[in-house]
């Protein structure tokens, strides 16, 4: 369950930040921790929106560019298969 950091580095980052923060480096390793986490979170979620997106894109595209189209509520249900 411990953690042993052998890196001087990453040693001196941590502390700098706990000191900065008055915080206790097993506090502030959590909190950088759990922020990174919600980070990448928000990250994989982002990027399953934009695949959404480009479903939609490309199923917009597949539509032929007729002028003789009307884009009405119709249209617009014909997309989502109503």
């Amino acid at each position: 369950m411990a953690f042993h950091v052998r890196d001087p580095e990453t040693d001196r980052v941590v502390r700098a930040l706990a000191a900065a923060k008055g915080t206790s480096l097993t506090d502030t390793i959590r909190d950088a921790c759990e922020k990174a986490l919600a980070e990448a979170s928000r990250a994989a979620e982002r990027e399953r929106r934009l695949a959404a997106i480009r479903v939609i894109q490309e199923r917009l595209a597949a539509h032929p560019d007729d002028p003789n189209v009307v884009i009405d509520k119709a249209f617009w249900d014909s997309l989502n298969d109503e």
